[in-house]
């Protein structure tokens, strides 16, 4: 993901003008969730990843909340390891389900923050490449929104394979390739390695020995479609050109971005090939 100060040709993620914004945290009692969007502000926005409570990220933060939302039932009673956890919004939904939400990150600002702003999350800085735990030692895997920024993919999906217990699964979600840089051979988004899609994502779970049992999409519904009817046709583009220019945004197209939710989003395996984030559930079978 990008912020507008990236000088770009096209499609972005991160369109609020924040390099330098920051996002933090309230104290909160450990047994209950904080609400993200009142944060206070103390942790960089790096353009790398999306956060709660800017009006202009809106759109992105909600599209990425639908699948942690949709995908939240697998976790109920699991030892749950997040691999990438970001500013750790996730991680803390994670934790309303879970019997233990581990939390991994590179960044150690962002490990700093999780572990100030969500105390359910048990934060370890790490590199994905070669993952902090033990051979078989949690239930689940959580990867959203982060293999598309990994050098070595399959390394990646190796390691957790072998993180993972038998019957374990691996939870990702990534930008669709076919809809999110359309006719390149490269990524639009300056912080992605290689983006995927979906039989480019089965292939790579396959080879690491996982079963994919599901492979679906987050599309736009019903409200999200008529919003890209009213700007132009698409609404991710209305959003691009303003922030790419630099300029105010128009009341209304603040008013639309500000007020989506992720019920304004579907996940379905139908028309995967048109999907904006592909959603895949593998599992690590047991040896026979």
């Amino acid at each position: 993901m990008w912020t507008t100060r990236t000088t770009l040709g096209g499609s972005a993620t991160n369109l609020a003008e924040v390099s330098e914004s920051t996002v933090g945290c309230t104290t909160e009692r450990a047994d209950a969730a904080p609400d993200p969007a009142s944060q206070a502000s103390t942790l960089p926005l790096t353009g790398e990843r999306t956060v709660p409570g800017i009006p202009e990220e809106n759109y992105w933060f909600r599209r990425h909340e639908v699948v942690y939302r949709d995908l939240l039932p697998r976790c109920s009673g699991r030892d749950v390891l997040e691999a990438g956890s970001g500013e750790g919004y996730g991680a803390n939904m994670i934790a309303d389900m879970a019997t233990k939400v581990t939390g991994l990150d590179y960044d150690i600002s962002a490990v700093e923050h999780v572990r100030a702003c969500y105390p359910r999350v048990e934060m370890v800085h790490g590199n994905l490449a070669e993952l902090p735990l033990a051979n078989e030692s949690v239930d689940t895997v959580v990867n959203f929104q982060v293999i598309e920024h990994l050098w070595d993919q399959a390394q990646f999906l190796r390691e957790c394979h072998r993180v993972l217990r038998p019957g374990g699964e691996l939870l990702v979600s990534t930008p669709n390739r076919i809809t999110f840089s359309p006719g390149r051979d490269t990524p639009l988004n300056p912080f992605h390695t290689r983006e995927l899609n979906a039989a480019e994502l089965t292939e790579l779970l396959v080879e690491a020995g996982f079963r994919v049992a599901l492979m679906t999409g987050v599309h736009h519904g019903p409200r999200l479609r008529e919003l890209d009817v009213e700007h132009g046709g698409s609404f991710i583009d209305a959003q691009i050109e303003r922030a790419l220019a630099g300029e105010p945004w128009p009341e209304q197209l603040c008013r639309d971005v500000e007020g989506i939710t992720a019920d304004d989003f579907v996940l379905r395996e139908a028309d995967i090939d048109d999907s904006l984030d592909l959603v895949a559930v593998a599992i690590k079978d047991p040896v026979a």
